[in-house]
Parts: C-alpha cells; sequence; structure tokens
C-alpha cells in the first residue's frame, strides 16, 4: 500500500514515518472525526471523484463516505469548467452527505462547505483566507481552492448532496495550463514547504465535520456568521454573470439566506443567488 518498512537492527522492522504514502489507510489513521471521512474510496485516478461518489450515494453509499483521486481525467468544475488535476500533488475528494432539509435550503451546505475548507486551510497555513462568493477559497487573491455542490432531490426532500473539494496542496503553477496557472496558488507555495496531504485531508474532513454538525445544532445563522468573516468583497466593484444576465455594482455584502447583494448604479440592491463572480474594482475604504 506504499508503506515504507526499515529495519532496525537487533530491534526488527519500522514503519519509515518520514515516507508516509498518501492513501485511505495513512488518512484514516488517525481520523476522529464522527461522520466525514469514516469511509473512504481511494483511486489512483478517476473521471471525477464526485462522479463516482454520485454512483456511490445512488448505490446507497452511507452518509460522510468520501471519494478520494490522485488524479482526475475529468475534474469538475464550477459553471462547467474543467478542474485541473495534477497527479499526487493535491486532494481531489468528494463528500456524500445525506442532510434533512429542505431542497430550496440545499445551498447553505456550500457556505458550510465553504467555511470548513478556509478553516483548515488557515490552520495548515498560519495565514487567513478569503472566501470569494459563494465557495472559492483564495490566498493573496490567487485560488487556493475550489468548492461544487451538486444534488439529487425529490420535490420536498433532499436525496443526497455530493460536496466536490480541489484543493491545491503542493502542486505549482507550471503544473497547470497558462491560464489557470496565473490565477492558482498552492498551500506550499504559500507557506514555502512541502505539507503531507494525508494531515491535510484529515483537517479538512475533520472541519467539514465539525461545520456539519453547527449547522444542524444551531442553524445557517451560526455558519454564516463565521462565513462572513472570511468574505473581503465587501466595497468592490464586481461583476456577476447569472442566468445569462451581467450585473454589476458594488458589493454590499450578503442577506441572511446567503444571497449576494450587489448595489447598482441607479442605487438599486439586487440580490444573487446564482451566480459567478468576478472583481473589477478595488475595495472602497
Amino acid at each position: 500500500m506504499g508503506f515504507a518498512i526499515k529495519a532496525v537492527p537487533s530491534k526488527g522492522y519500522a514503519l519509515d514515518t518520514m515516507r508516509l504514502p498518501f492513501n485511505g489507510v495513512e488518512i484514516s489513521s488517525t481520523l476522529s472525526t464522527a461522520l466525514v471521512g469514516r469511509k473512504i474510496y481511494f483511486y489512483e485516478s478517476l473521471g471525477s471523484t464526485s462522479i463516482k461518489a454520485f454512483e456511490l450515494a445512488r448505490g446507497g453509499e452511507a452518509e460522510g463516505a468520501v471519494v478520494i483521486a490522485e488524479t482526475q481525467t475529468g475534474g469538475k468544475g464550477r459553471v462547467g469548467r474543467r478542474w485541473e488535476s495534477p497527479a499526487g500533488v493535491n486532494l481531489y475528494a468528494s463528500v456524500i452527505l445525506r442532510p434533512d432539509v429542505a431542497p430550496a435550503c440545499a445551498h447553505e451546505l456550500t457556505f458550510v462547505a465553504a467555511v470548513a475548507v478556509a478553516e483548515a486551510v488557515a490552520s495548515l497555513t498560519g495565514a487567513r483566507p478569503a472566501v470569494k462568493w459563494p465557495n472559492d477559497i483564495l490566498i493573496d487573491g490567487r485560488k487556493a481552492a475550489g468548492i461544487l455542490l451538486e444534488m439529487s432531490s425529490e420535490t420536498d426532500r433532499v436525496n443526497f448532496v455530493v460536496a466536490g473539494i480541489g484543493l491545491n496542496v503542493n502542486s505549482r503553477s507550471q503544473m497547470y495550463s497558462e491560464d489557470v496557472g496565473g490565477r492558482a496558488i498552492s498551500l506550499s507555495e504559500k507557506t514555502g514547504m512541502p505539507l503531507d496531504r494525508a494531515e491535510v485531508a484529515r483537517r479538512v474532513f475533520t472541519s467539514i465535520d465539525k461545520w456539519y454538525g453547527i449547522y444542524f445544532e444551531k442553524g445557517f445563522a451560526s455558519v454564516l456568521d463565521e462565513w462572513r468573516g472570511y468574505f473581503s468583497s465587501v466595497g468592490a466593484e464586481v461583476r456577476v454573470a447569472s442566468f445569462g444576465k451581467i450585473s454589476e455594482g458594488v458589493c454590499v455584502g450578503v442577506g441572511s439566506d446567503g444571497a449576494l447583494l450587489l448595489k447598482t448604479r441607479s442605487g438599486v440592491v439586487e440580490r444573487i443567488v446564482a451566480g459567478d463572480v468576478e472583481t473589477v474594482g478595488k475595495v472602497s475604504a
């Protein structure tokens, strides 16, 4: 399974802890979550961890199961984009959730995942990241992680949600296409040293487990309050593409339901419930 074993004269054999592998066994070895990551499906390569997780969830796989791949040949990003997935350097994972919420409230889990990943990134780098609405994680203005939630539901109930997470851990800009490389950053580029990806995965899963619990114990408002602490776009001039419409204005925050609040040039405040946000001006003082 990739574990290196070293011989110790007159004593026997031991794991070489300086060369621990990245796999499901190593991730699980010290994971103490109540739900997330208690079962891990680990693959060297997948088209998409989220597609595989969807298949497993449809087959009845339990809540909290995680699919991880060393690389993805068809990783999924938001708005139909492709998530570039260089092999052996990052974390590509999808978590199966079965929340007892109405379909209209399922978008709240996007904020749960964003807060959890941001918290994990902060603990690993010592630097507080920013969240780009609703769920990209930025370090120094560059993208460190992306989150994509997809749902299977009926009119009145959610069957399951798959939370896909791509986190740049030890990658370098030259591993990506020219367009992506200029906008991406990894945790190791921020810290100046390589990170143990198994520990990164454990931090992420532990944080998701924590905030998923808080969401049900204390409600969405508690999650949103924490999310606002990472949100840095208030006062910025932004452009939002939403359902074929382009809106421009100044971001004045988010509503109680997580909708982006955009003050247009006419002075009207628009509520944006879904879309792709681009910052086009500096944040106002």
